[in-house]
């Protein structure tokens, strides 16, 4: 989903490529010497005309004088393959007409050789070499290249003696003709340019190069951060001419973390592994730099949970590797030359120290580099441990332990001796207003794991108890052992303060064991698991029988069983897991099977309904396990609702979700306002960071007007505009997935290949690739989160689905309190129950996240006409301590009323007149009865019609929805007292609402008029 677009003005840093690589340009060809055999350097620059139907690339041919043919080699050092494949065109710049008589003599990577007819003679002529076609939605585009085309005229070609297709006719000689001259290259931009480091070297030169280095396995390129490497499978020019294993100079300013690159060419051998070591830097007079401030961010890091890791770097023979590497300089630092040493060390190959010298300024700058994206400084954001804590956020309560009960807010487990859950209990009450002081089982027995041992029972399992670990505020973890006979058992697990609990089950044989299954069984109450949602059942009342197996072709891993106020969650893991894609790309990163559960198909989960209990086995099947072989039975259990509603804020958070005029959305009576991507201050998706002065301006400007502004921000996918592009993409799968590549031109041309297209906004030729499931660039976008709520002051996120996992939730819900105190999140996902999203329930695949969320906006492909029940578990939030909007079709706002739902401004129709009718009721005030309770104070006679109650002050306001398929009559039973009304006096009135009802009044006990799929406000008092 997207806001309208707004072409942007260039950001600073094109500008200042523009710059440097002008500068460039002309220091290369001062540097040339100045034989007559040596041709003047071609120059690149950027011009006008039509992408869309010609490409982004041109070259300018320049024909001296009258011909009626004229030959051009043009070296134009191609990065694509197989250019011999894809057409060209040729044109007439002075007429602006097509030259049709064209013949392709020689078309290579390194060298085109063709032969045109100047059609206007003398003047300039335009080869446009990379022409292509899209196809598909303009936010998927599916660009392609059409093949050769012959379109030059039989007479023309035999008065030149040319062959129409000089393919086909190799061996004839060709003719001499006047030549064209080269003038220039040209992209239709700077992002689109190919220069400096997407110029190939040509086979010559590199064998060239080699011959200069005879013995050496492989080279080294130190290289600027200004021109990150892109290519890997050739040379740049550049390098022909600065040469190899040179020395690297830079300029740094003190307290920057200054960022770098080494190329390394594996020449004559495959590089397996290879290690960067660093050396002290040290000025003439002493200062030191140590080479602990020194890193590279390929050979490894800290992931998103801040575990330290190592990773290997491979080099294919004859490909290139990038490695980014960075220096930290401190704000004291004395200014001057620092010098030392990097050394490249490949195993089993000759070590490569590369000089450096880093010049240090007298300026000191700020953040590090971090203001200014072009410097590459926040790449040591990926290493970032920011909100890597255990500490709480609002609403929740510090965990608490007491013998082996470990309770958090409203929700409470006693732990077993062998580690697993005896009893869980909620104390949330069914209204979710508050939580009360009796608690409701959400068990009938013991959480178990079961072994059925083949041919043989297993003895009697011994254990030790369990010990508890570690206590923290926001999290407690314990352990415990078992054994029988054979197989041994450890338990790990760790509550934490919004009720999630994870738990690592090693399970491992000291001999050879044939099992007939490991299942884990869950005695639910049944009246607790009244609904149910996931694994291939969609919300609703839960089925009374239910069998689910593993299928790849599924996102399916987990269920939530519950009532309103008491359920739980479970997710079936094992160690390899591994965060699938999500929202139209689940199947180019599908689940990984947990070999424990899975089993290779003979795993799954099972209901069965046994007297009060509603008993989940997930089984495992029947299997060999060897001597001292593990298997990894890890689960989680999400104890719901993670926090009661609040229903206030519900009422009062008005939101207005588009790109508009300041003033424009403050006259609508919203008070928060969603700022989309494709806009002036937030134009490139996922990387809010080009326009921080505009947006600032826009955010200040609604704080000044009582306003909150939120942006969407998130890590699904990643503009192509984002500075560290390259620098991510030399970490291999890490960060951005792999796949089949294609979509915009920009990335078939600049990226290659091994690539997930993703979103496209052609007004702003922002196209993005899609990022893996979890990485370090989440501990990047948590760092820039806090940098947006210090330096812009957006007041939140909107989060378009989310593509990172609970930790990283988590550490932004930290970030946000932190730096913006009363920051929002909300939630928007269309229905991924599917086939292309692999049929997961958007409110069971994201529901890890809700404990730190404040709203749901669930969305696109949701059916409003489905029955309440899926309304209440995948809609409205409400099982959860959420609350939510409505959008497909703009919802259906008599329904929603019974949730307490709205469409939202200005995408799902216009709640305006609902706000004014809560506003004059004073429905923020209210204490919200749904038609879940049942001490509900207002009751329907039908079951297809529903009521919920707002109660305040002796007055009720009671939304009424209809899901009859005809016009019924209904009345309405109310508990007077409850109310504190008297039905001798009371009245009931439906005051008049633009688009929602007529007014009327109705007697206390007179039947009500539903029309099918509508309803009623009636306000009694």
């Amino acid at each position: 989903m997207t806001s309208t677009a707004f072409r942007p003005v260039l950001p600073v840093l094109i500008v200042a490529s523009v710059v440097l690589v002008s500068a460039l340009a002309a220091r290369t060809a001062a540097r040339q010497p100045a034989a007559a055999a040596a041709p003047a350097p071609v120059p690149y620059s950027t011009g006008t005309w039509d992408a869309v139907t010609l490409g982004n690339h041109r070259v300018v041919l320049e024909v001296d004088g009258p011909a009626d043919a004229a030959r051009a080699r043009i070296p134009w050092r191609r990065r694509d393959m197989n250019p011999e494949k894809k057409n060209l065109l040729v044109f007439d710049a002075q007429s602006g007409a097509r030259v049709v008589n064209v013949v392709r003599e020689l078309i290579t990577r390194e060298t085109g050789e063709l032969v045109f007819q100047p059609t206007s003679g003398r003047g300039r002529y335009f080869v446009y070499y990379l022409p292509n076609v899209g196809s598909g939605r303009s936010n998927y585009p599916k660009v392609v290249y059409p093949e050769p085309e012959s379109t030059a005229k039989p007479e023309w070609l035999s008065r030149h003696a040319l062959p129409a297709d000089a393919a086909a006719a190799p061996g004839q000689k060709p003719p001499t003709l006047p030549m064209a001259r080269v003038v220039e290259f040209q992209a239709i931009d700077e992002l689109n340019s190919f220069f400096p480091m997407e110029v190939i070297a040509t086979a010559e030169e590199t064998k060239a190069l080699l011959d200069r280095h005879a013995t050496a396995p492989y080279l080294v390129f130190p290289e600027d951060r200004l021109f990150p490497i892109k290519m890997t499978e050739d040379l740049p020019q550049r390098w022909i001419r600065a040469g190899a294993n040179a020395p690297f100079r830079g300029r740094a300013d003190r307290g920057e973390f200054f960022a770098f690159q080494i190329g390394l060419f594996a020449a004559r051998t495959a590089v397996d592994a290879l290690d960067v070591r660093f050396g002290d830097l040290r000025t003439a007079g002493g200062a030191v730099i140590p080479a602990a401030a020194l890193r590279c961010f390929n050979t490894g890091g800290k992931d998103w949970t801040g575990r330290a890791f190592k990773k290997p770097v491979a080099v294919p023979q004859g490909k290139v590797q990038t490695l980014w590497l960075g220096v930290q300089v401190p704000k004291l630092a004395d200014p001057g030359d620092y010098k030392g040493e990097v050394t490249i060390a490949p195993d089993g190959l000759p070590q490569t120290r590369v000089a450096v010298t880093l010049t240090v300024s007298a300026r000191t700058i700020p953040a590090s580099g971090d203001d200014e994206p072009w410097r590459h400084s926040r790449l040591r954001w990926l290493d970032s441990t920011l909100a890597l804590d255990d500490e709480i956020v609002a609403p929740y309560t510090p965990v608490e332990v007491r013998d082996n009960t470990v309770s958090v807010l409203g929700r409470a487990v006693v732990v077993g001796r062998d580690g697993l859950p005896e009893r869980i209990q909620s104390r949330f009450t069914q209204e979710l207003t508050s939580i009360g002081e009796k608690g409701r089982d959400v068990l009938n027995g013991p959480v178990r794991l079961v072994f059925d041992r083949a041919g043989a029972a297993l003895p009697s399992w011994t254990t030790s108890g369990v010990r508890f670990v570690k206590r923290a505020a926001g999290a407690v973890s314990w352990e415990s052992d078992g054994s029988s006979g054979p197989l041994s058992v450890k338990t790990r697990a760790q509550m934490e303060f919004d009720g999630n609990l994870e738990f690592e089950v090693d399970v491992r044989a000291s001999q050879a064991t044939s099992l007939n299954d490991i299942r884990l069984e869950i005695p639910l109450a049944k009246d607790v698991a009244r609904f149910m949602m996931g694994m291939g059942v969609k919300g609703g009342r839960r089925p009374a029988s239910f069998e689910w197996t593993w299928d790849v072709q599924n996102n399916q891993d987990s269920a939530w069983l519950g009532d309103v106020n008491a359920g739980v969650q479970l997710t079936l893991k094992d160690d390899k897991y591994s965060r699938p894609l999500n929202t139209n790309f689940y199947h180019s990163k599908p689940l990984v099977m947990p070999a424990s559960w899975s089993n290779n198909g003979r795993g799954g989960c099972r209901i069965t309904e046994q007297g009060e209990t509603a008993l989940l086995q997930c089984f495992s099947g029947a299997r060999e396990m060897q001597k001292d072989e593990t298997q990894h039975y890890d689960f989680r259990l999400l104890l719901t609702p993670f926090h009661t509603l609040d229903t206030k804020a519900q009422f009062t958070t008005r939101y207005f979700h588009a790109y508009k005029p300041i003033a424009e959305a403050a006259e609508t009576g919203a008070n928060t306002l969603n700022i989309h991507h494709a806009n002036e201050i937030n134009p490139y998706i996922n990387y809010p960071f080009l326009r921080p002065a505009q947006m600032k301006a826009y955010i200040d400007e609604g704080h000044a007007r009582g306003l909150k502004v939120k942006i969407y921000y998130t890590v699904r996918e990643l503009s192509n505009r984002a500075p560290e592009l390259f620098a991510l993409r030399s970490l291999g799968d890490e960060i951005l997935s792999r796949g089949p590549g294609g979509g915009y031109s920009w990335l078939q041309e600049h990226l290659g290949s091994d690539y997930i297209a993703a979103w496209f906004v052609p007004d702003l030729k922002d196209a993005a690739v899609i990022n893996t499931g979890v990485s370090r660039w989440h501990n990047y976008y948590v760092e820039g989160l806090a940098w947006l709520t210090k330096n812009v002051g957006i007041d939140g996120l909107y989060i378009d689905d989310v593509a990172f996992d609970r930790t990283t939730m988590k550490r932004v819900r930290k970030v946000l309190d932190g730096g913006r105190p009363g920051a929002l999140i909300d939630l928007h996902s269309a229905n991924q129950y599917n086939v292309r999203d692999g049929f997961a329930s958007s409110a069971n695949l994201y529901l890890e996240h809700f404990p730190f969320l404040n709203r749901l906006w669930f969305g696109e492909y949701f059916d409003y006409n489905s029955a309440p029940d899926y309304w209440l578990v995948e809609i409205s939030g409400i099982p959860f301590g959420l609350m939510g909007e409505m959008l497909q079709d703009n919802g259906n706002p008599w329904r929603g009323m019974v949730y307490g739902m709205t469409g939202r401004l200005p995408w799902a129709g216009d709640p305006r007149p609902l706000w004014k009718a809560w506003d004059e009721f004073g429905i923020a005030e209210s204490r919200m009865v749904g038609f879940w309770v049942d001490s509900r104070p207002v009751k329907v006679d039908r079951p297809d019609v529903l009521a919920t109650s707002y109660v305040r002050n002796g007055r009720t306001m009671v939304a009424v929805a209809s899901w009859a398929k005809e016009r019924v009559d209904v009345t309405l039973s109310i508990d007077w007292k409850a109310l504190g009304l008297d039905p001798a006096t009371a009245t009931m009135t439906a005051a008049a609402i633009e688009k929602f009802q007529d007014a009327a009044t109705f007697a206390v006990d007179q039947p009500i008029p539903v029309e099918p799929g509508k309803g009623w406000l009636i306000v009694i008092k």
